[in-house]
């Protein structure tokens, strides 16, 4: 029986780091997946697939609206080749998961494929082609999340489907139905949107990204509406019928008035619930909540001293990037260090068109907490660089302490919105105030002047392009 210092089971972004950063730090490592690749849900039907296709509609829809005022013009019919679409998403996630086994390799670190389940507190039976058992001193839990669905829904995974079998259609829908108007409900349906499909989005909530600050909500609303999106909130869906290749979604509006939507596919986005299914986690003694996750301690422990559990399995925002920060987090602890995540800090993307970026407190978590604040706003419209590549929706927000300066959340919708919120980040990891921002000389023209012009503006109202 191979022993190691420490055993991984999954390797998603929480898995896969938390096992280079022990292999880095001297452990002798071994990490387990149930799946022939490495990489998890965002490697392989999440983030990185996802993003492939958002970029690839990206460019028809560019290529099919936008091309001809750029002065390109492209002869005969514009056409989507949706199976080359898929092909290309593949490729991607093909070389991307191919680094995860380059890098196990680079760093030694054991490979065993097959379903991880807890034996006792310190062995792993391995159920794969073959039936293997390996011994840890020490075991992170890193097996993170599958789609959640609607207790009256059947996902039969022809029709009415999940984020993975949308990333893998055959056709263009006519007509999607997205059930949830959150994160992966609103990136889906702007791919098949571009696509040429007519997408209905139904929430359960009073707006779109009900997680995110409001104002987020509101103009992110608007744009899609202006693309010609339907937008159904306030909406309780109480029926989900497949009738041949027609599905029909019952629902009651705000008004308790019932509402019918047809369409030849519906999409299930109701968020995601946390993986432990053959763990076998009460055989190590460890506890579950009542929502099915791991329960941790602030040092993401569980009540087995040398069990650890980390991202989507855990409390806490179901986010790659989370995850992978976790997955340093204990194996730095594992090897007596003393490191520290503030989660007010890991900032939040959807990657619709344009963008949407946020990181700290929103302004009903500050109304909530009886916070006084002040507020910067500055729209991309106003910028030359939004002018030059016609990208002119959106703003970027700042939410100062009122007698501090303090950046205490930033909140942004544009172009390139993912990438500018770094930044925002960087400045409230050090603690920076509204004038600091402002006083940093910004590259121009870029996006990010945005957030200059925001700060300038949180700070006794003085943006200079407005």
């Amino acid at each position: 029986m191979n022993s190691y210092d420490v055993a991984i089971i999954g390797s998603g972004p929480g898995g896969y780091v938390a096992a280079i950063r022990c292999a880095q730090l001297g452990m002798k490592t071994a990490i387990i997946e149930k799946y022939s690749v490495l990489g998890g849900t965002c490697l392989n039907v999440g983030c990185i697939p996802s993003k492939a296709l958002l970029d690839s509609s990206h460019h028809y829809e560019d290529a099919v609206k936008h091309f001809e005022e750029h002065g390109i013009e492209i002869p005969g019919d514009i056409k989507v080749n949706l199976k080359q679409m898929i092909t290309r998403k593949q490729s991607v996630v093909d070389q991307t998961t191919g680094g995860i086994d380059f890098l196990m390799k680079k760093n030694k670190i054991d490979v065993y494929e097959g379903l991880g389940s807890f034996k006792d507190a310190t062995h792993i039976t391995i159920k794969g082609k073959e039936t293997t058992e390996i011994e840890a001193k020490n075991i992170i839990i890193a097996t993170g999340s599958k789609p959640s669905s609607l207790p009256f829904i059947k996902l039969d995974k022809e029709r009415v489907i999940t984020s993975t079998e949308a990333l893998k259609l055959t056709e263009v829908p006519k007509h999607l139905i997205v059930i949830g108007g959150g994160v992966i409900g609103l990136e889906l349906g702007q791919v098949y949107k571009r696509l040429g499909a007519e997408v209905s989005v139904i929430e359960y909530m009073d707006r779109i990204i009900p997680t995110m600050d409001s104002g987020l909500s509101k103009e992110l609303n608007k744009v899609l509406k202006k693309q010609k999106f339907s937008i159904n909130t306030s909406h309780k869906v109480k029926s989900v019928e497949r009738k041949g290749n027609e599905v029909i979604v019952k629902a009651d509006d705000k008004k308790g008035n019932e509402v019918e939507f047809k369409g030849d596919y519906c999409l299930v986005s109701v968020g995601r619930r946390p993986y432990t299914d053959g763990l076998n986690a009460e055989a190590a003694g460890v506890k579950l909540t009542e929502r099915g996750q791991v329960e941790v301690n602030d040092h993401l422990q569980t009540n087995i001293k040398n069990i650890y559990a980390i991202g989507d399995v855990v409390k806490g925002a179901m986010l790659a990037h989370k995850a992978s920060e976790e997955g340093a987090l204990v194996a730095e602890i594992l090897a007596g260090q003393k490191p520290h995540i503030d989660y007010n800090l890991i900032p939040g993307v959807v990657y619709t068109w344009p963008e949407v970026a946020s990181v700290g407190k929103t302004e009903e978590q500050l109304i909530e907490e009886k916070v006084e604040y002040k507020t910067g706003q500055f729209p991309m419209r106003a910028l030359g660089r939004s002018r030059a590549s016609m990208d002119l929706d959106g703003f970027v927000k700042i939410l100062a302490d009122k007698k501090t300066d303090e950046i205490l959340g930033v909140h942004m919708i544009g172009a390139r919105a993912a990438d500018m919120i770094a930044e925002a980040v960087v400045a409230m990891e050090f603690r920076a105030s509204a004038e600091d921002i402002s006083r940093m000389s910004h590259a121009h023209p870029t996006f990010a002047e945005a957030t200059k012009e925001a700060a300038l503006a949180a700070t006794e109202d003085r943006a200079l392009h407005i």
